[in-house]
């Protein structure tokens, strides 16, 4: 079951495919918005990854934070409330965060196949 409120009785598929796929990053590890939308079974659709990230309603329990832009860098600007609660997060999961950036060779996820 997804941990997002639903103002209507059915819920988009692509953003069920989407919350499902994210629900599934495990803590210490972070996905780019392309990576995630790929995994979730859209092909480039980076963009329409963060916008719909960024609705998210507020509390969600989805891991939002666990997202970054390509080659890890963080999308969120330093000194935002958004911003500093995604370096927080990532920092309280282990996550070194340096020039704004998540490595992405030690921290990436890569599904394992078979989940998913």
């Amino acid at each position: 079951m997804l941990d997002v409120p639903l103002t209507t009785p059915s819920i988009d598929p692509r953003r069920e495919a989407l919350y499902l796929t994210l629900a599934q990053v495990p803590e210490g590890k972070v996905v780019s918005y392309g990576q995630l939308g790929e995994l979730a079974g859209m092909v480039r659709a980076a963009r329409w990854v963060g916008r719909t990230l960024s609705q998210l309603p507020e509390g969600t329990r989805l891991p939002w934070h666990r997202v970054v832009a390509a080659g890890g860098r963080l999308s969120l600007q330093s000194g935002t409330p958004g911003g500093e609660e995604q370096r927080a997060r990532l920092r309280a999961e282990g996550i070194l965060l340096r020039n704004d950036r998540v490595d992405m060779r030690r921290h990436g996820w890569h599904r394992e196949p078979g989940n998913g």
